[in-house]
């Protein structure tokens, strides 16, 4: 049996070498990491301002659509919907991947629907969308120390202590997303929200 369904994955991130290792770019982590596991290569979409990848879960799985948008983090939201209609990808099967500064670093969850909390990628999918009913797999990585600006903060690179750890995290949450495309958001909260 093939499962003929299509999920969109959209991880979300600011394009150019001098963001590629910033707390905001950790959605482009997990969409390079998740290619590789379907064996899909990035390439320009034709359609939308987006690098895109695609590939089948498994075999015969359902098909991932993965996408990074290359129009920086505020205007995101609208490669995502022309490649969702595109695909034919209802917002049920849409799933942003981004950083969160309200879960601590170490710490991946995945929610459907809610607020925005202050990202700018989200606001402009949930304005693109016409809808916030789509799933976020939210990468913790907490909240910036003493009085840093959160902007700055989402902009600076991971610290030396977090690297140690965040390729064990960028995995784990590219886990979680395949848990939400096989076995719904509900499943991935009860499996991963433990730890």
């Amino acid at each position: 049996m093939v499962d003929d369904s299509t999920w969109l994955v959209v991880g979300l991130g600011n394009p150019g070498r001098e963001y590629a290792g910033n707390r905001h770019n950790v959605g482009f982590m997990v969409a390079d990491l998740l290619a590789s596991r379907v064996g899909a290569k990035f390439g320009r979409s034709k359609r939308a301002h987006a690098e895109v990848a695609e590939g089948r879960l498994g075999f015969g799985g359902p098909k991932l659509v993965l996408i990074k948008p290359l129009t920086f983090m505020n205007l995101s939201g609208a490669p995502v919907v022309s490649l969702a209609q595109f695909f034919k990808v209802p917002v049920a099967n849409v799933i942003a991947v981004h950083d969160e500064l309200d879960v601590p670093y170490g710490q991946v969850r995945a929610k459907r629907g809610g607020g925005e909390g202050g990202h700018n990628g989200l606001r402009s999918m949930s304005k693109s969308l016409a809808s916030k009913e789509y799933a976020r797999v939210r990468f913790g990585i907490g909240r910036p120390p003493g009085r840093q600006d959160p902007a700055d903060y989402v902009l600076s690179d991971f610290s030396g202590a977090e690297r140690k750890e965040l390729e064990f995290l960028v995995d784990r949450a590219a886990d979680v997303v395949e848990a939400v495309v096989l076995e719904g958001v509900e499943w991935a909260q009860n499996k991963y929200h433990g730890g």
